[in-house]
């Protein structure tokens, strides 16, 4: 029989055929050979379980343990697979790839149903990524949508099945992928929304987090909270079909019921915690695996705080507050009005002139220097080197006690301690006490002319109040890892004394008079409180700052381009936000007494005995026990009697101190105080921090407060 040659038709069909055939097998060559060079450069499996390729997540709580803030990625534990909720695996392949278990990386059935749907409803092809791919997407490569990419994504995903086990592949899965709300992996998804890990998860809860990987910022419950729910019945119903769980499981779940943890509020609490985190770099050297960073912030004060300051801050000036355990934790902190609108936290950065605020040390030298509250000084006209300071209510009253120039701010008093004190006694007690910024010593600069930071000058009162002994701000209580392993635990420092307890106390009474008779009888609380006004001049800048039941507090309050604001003063606005805070902040605290009695040092008391024989206070008396009067009118003491030299060093067991002399000038005189024993040098004056403010602020005139 005559055979017939092959047609064209299928001589052409042939060729296709082998041709394509022959192309096949070459891209199968060379997709074996791409896999297996995708193979040998994946990372080990012990590589992957690490993620610090997506930065340190810090989680910031409060004094009571709420968190506060959360910080870069959201980790939680990592768990292992055999320690994965079976319910959560299930939720996550049935939502996600219900074939995992059987394809190579890649689902052609998935593909193919992919392109279905794309070529009958239109639009790109959807719903071919496997849990696989996505994986490899997550790690290696970015979510930029190309034909190149989704190529190179099949490659990987077909080298990770070759290198690692399904379980292996689901639970790096599982602990990597994002969920939202910042949260990497499912144990820091469940703790971020529900408040737990996830090795206890429900039904309901797995299906929430299931479902957030579709679209985490739309279905994250702290963006929608009822989407998230939503999302979650669908997870469950497809749950049931893929055999899962019973329909009786499906129908008992209850998404609805779910209680979500809030979010945190993050307003003023971020002017904190954006003054804590820099110090972790000289506490802890940890920068990778994540931490907890435990602090002294106590809610229920910052949200005091927080309305204090919004409350009674005019309108168009900025307000700050920070407050002071006695022990220097910061219990407090809000730096301006609203941290969404203004990152400057004016409690720890803005320097502005502080006003009569800065008196607490020119009468802190002064009481160092032999004063006491009931020291007589004059108030009267002053004028050194051409500068003639003035009081606020442009009057003098004469001869007043200490106490009473204090209370009421009077100028004219504190030029006039300055003058004799020395202005530069003045700055040095400034920087003993805590000013870190330059303290000028022109003679204004006793009426706060020098700019400062409100968390100094808190400090400074803080010492007061905790007798002399130095009080150290600080924020971070401990830093822990996550699994509670100790990084950081703060510890108190060895007590510095600044100034002796009874110049303390003695500033602690000049304190308290300016709030029961003084400019700060708006602070009142109805319970012991001690503290000072400041106003600088054109009503610039208004202060108040005090304490009361072991807790400091200071305000300001101006405005940030430094223009007067009328009528704002330390005695008005700042004391009654002092007041608003510290009625609630110190409320559960028992009240706390005042010790303004601690006994004078000996140089400054009277002895019953002269070690020479006479009584110095021993007057000369008449037969009839009257007293012998000079000419002045005034009772005549007993003269000590002559003696040597050498007698003298005897008695008083060496020669007089080298270098010590004290001039007390007849017109400068004052009889009611001693004069001041030897002492040692004031310590040396600290470099002051220099870091610039954000606005550039000019000279101003003295406050007048």
């Amino acid at each position: 029989m005559a055979t017939h040659p092959p047609s064209v038709f299928r001589r052409t069909l042939s060729s296709i055929f082998k041709i394509g055939l022959y192309a096949a097998i070459v891209g199968l060559i060379a997709l074996a050979v791409a896999v297996g060079i995708a193979m040998s450069s994946l990372p080990t499996y012990q590589e992957l379980v690490r993620r610090d390729d997506l930065g340190q997540m810090i989680r910031v709580r409060g004094a009571d343990g709420t968190v506060l803030v959360t910080l870069g990625p959201s980790f939680g534990e990592w768990l292992p697979y055999d320690q994965i909720p079976q319910i959560m695996a299930d939720a996550m392949v049935a939502v996600e790839d219900r074939r995992f278990r059987y394809h190579p990386g890649v689902d052609p059935v998935g593909i193919v149903r992919g392109l279905r749907v794309s070529a009958t409803e239109g639009g790109r092809v959807r719903g071919v990524s496997t849990i696989t791919q996505q994986l490899a997407r997550n790690i290696f490569l970015t979510n930029k949508r190309s034909y190149g990419r989704k190529l190179r994504e099949a490659v990987l995903a077909l080298a990770i099945e070759g290198r690692f086990s399904k379980n292996q592949i689901l639970e790096l899965y599982l602990n990597r992928v994002y969920f939202g709300g910042g949260a990497y992996g499912i144990d820091a998804a469940s703790r971020r929304f529900f408040g737990h890990s996830a090795d206890n998860l429900s039904l309901s809860e797995a299906a929430i987090i299931a479902g957030l990987v579709k679209a985490p910022s739309n279905y994250s419950p702290t963006a929608d909270a009822e989407a998230a729910r939503d999302r979650a019945s669908v997870v469950i119903d497809l749950m049931r079909r893929n055999g899962d769980i019973s329909a009786e499981e499906a129908a008992s779940a209850e998404p609805a019921e779910v209680k979500l943890v809030p979010t945190p509020k993050q307003n003023s609490v971020r002017y904190f915690t954006d003054w804590v985190l820099p110090q972790l770099d000289t506490l802890i050297d940890e920068t990778v695996e994540p931490i907890e960073v435990y602090t002294t912030l106590d809610l229920d004060m910052q949200r005091a705080a927080d309305q204090a300051i919004n409350a009674n801050t005019p309108r168009g000036a900025q307000g700050a507050l920070v407050s002071l355990d006695r022990d220097g934790a910061v219990r407090a902190m809000v730096g301006g009005r609203d941290y969404v609108d203004s990152l400057y936290n004016r409690a720890t950065q803005a320097q502005r002139q502080p006003g009569s605020a800065f008196k607490l040390f020119v009468y802190l030298s002064a009481l160092e220097s032999g004063y006491t509250p009931t020291t007589t000084v004059q108030d009267a006209p002053i004028r050194i080197n051409g500068w003639s300071p003035r009081n606020n209510n442009r009057s003098y009253s004469g001869a007043v006690s200490l106490r009473q120039a204090f209370a009421q701010s009077l100028n004219t008093v504190s030029a006039r301690i300055g003058e004799d004190v020395g202005f530069s006694t003045v700055a040095d007690m400034a920087q003993r006490m805590g000013i870190t910024t330059p303290v000028n010593t022109h003679p204004s600069m006793v009426l706060g002319t020098s700019d400062v930071r409100l968390l100094d000058m808190t400090r400074a009162f803080a010492s007061v109040s905790q007798k002399g002994v130095a009080v150290v701000p600080y924020g971070i209580v401990r830093v822990t890892t996550p699994k509670g392993e100790l990084l950081y635990q703060h510890a108190s420092k060895e007590p510095r004394v600044l100034v002796a307890p009874w110049v303390a106390a003695y500033m602690t009474d000049l304190l308290q008079s300016a709030v029961l008779t003084g400019t700060g009888r708006a602070a009142n609380i109805g319970r012991p409180v001690a503290g000072k006004t400041g106003t600088t001049s054109s009503n610039k800048d208004g202060w108040f700052i005090g304490f009361s039941s072991g807790l400091t507090t200071g305000v300001w309050m101006g405005r940030d381009d430094a223009r007067p604001l009328p009528g704002l003063q330390g005695g008005t606005s700042p004391a009654r936000a002092f007041q608003s805070f510290m009625s609630k902040a110190v409320a559960n605290r028992p009240v706390e007494n005042f010790d303004t009695n601690v006994p004078a040092p000996d140089w400054q008391l009277e002895t019953e005995e002269d070690p020479f024989g006479v009584n110095p206070d021993e007057f000369l008396t008449n037969p009839d026990g009257s007293a012998v009067r000079g000419p002045d009118g005034q009772p005549l003491r007993r003269a000590p009697p002559e003696i040597s030299r050498e007698e003298r060093e005897a008695i008083e067991g060496g020669p007089p101190s080298e270098g010590y002399t004290q001039e007390w000038p007849a017109e400068q005189v004052d009889r009611t105080r001693a004069p001041p024993p030897p002492r040692d040098p004031p310590p040396p004056r600290r470099q002051p921090n220099t870091v610039p403010p954000p606005q550039t602020n000019q000279p101003r005139p003295p406050g007048f407060d």
